[in-house]
């Protein structure tokens, strides 16, 4: 009777972590993340923005896309959760909806606790935002950002009001890279206006130690470099 009890809580414990394992999967396949856990084994959340950022409109499903929406609440439970002490954001993004990108750059400089960026591959566009918008930035060498103005493609209306909706756009842009980084306007804009760098566009590549040189990434550097910045940085924030 004592062994079929046994074996019975057994089977009880089973189902309850298939459960949980199941639930966990349904919110990856359907949030893009799991909720992070109330007591985390690492006091450093690790956050990735990959691909395209997808914004208010869907993109087509062959897109490698990172949802605004699943990110946002990542964000929420960093600055919430007392048992993660800084927040670590990857990039490796062609970057997206304007909106959404900005959105959650803002949200990352709003963070209290410490934050390291580090650009792996590229951090294009609307990934400039968000790569300076930690507290210290890292570009692997033979990753690169490409600065260029704000665009849009399908139906416009050709009316002034249009283009001063992207003039107040690209405003935003600009001055939250100038306010989060080293590179001053005249710079930036003459970077985002070169005609002599992309075939079809106008704007600028800029690899690895370049976006340094320019003042908009901190450092070169990979994962070693990076967490031990951001290692550097909890210490000092908790003796403060």
């Amino acid at each position: 009777m004592q062994k079929n009890k046994r074996v019975n809580v057994k089977k009880t414990k089973t189902k309850e972590a298939d459960k949980t394992q199941k639930n966990i999967a349904e919110e990856i396949k359907s949030l893009g993340v799991s909720n992070i856990p109330p007591n985390p084994t690492s006091p450093i959340h690790t956050l990735t923005i990959i691909g395209q950022i997808e914004g208010h409109v869907l993109l087509p499903t062959q897109n490698k896309a990172t949802k605004y929406e699943h990110i946002m609440p990542q964000l929420v439970n960093v600055e919430e959760n007392d048992q993660i002490k800084g927040l670590m954001l990857l990039l490796n993004t062609i970057g997206g909806d304007v909106e959404a990108g900005l959105a959650l750059a803002e949200m990352v400089a709003s963070i209290s606790k410490p934050k390291v960026s580090l650009v792996l591959g590229g951090g294009h566009s609307i990934g400039a935002p968000l790569a300076t918008a930690a507290d210290y930035s890292f570009i692997a060498p033979s990753a690169t950002m490409t600065v260029h103005p704000i665009r849009m493609s399908g139906l416009v209306i050709g009316v002034p009001q249009t283009f001063r909706y992207f003039y107040k756009m690209q405003q935003r842009i600009t001055e939250f890279i100038i306010k989060h980084s080293r590179i001053d306007a005249e710079k930036l804009r003459e970077l985002m206006s070169a005609t002599d760098e992309l075939a079809n566009d106008i704007g600028t590549i800029l690899v690895g130690k370049e976006t340094v040189e320019h003042g908009i990434i901190d450092e070169v550097g990979g994962l070693k470099e990076a967490f031990g910045k951001l290692m550097q940085l909890i210490e000092e924030y908790d003796k403060s």
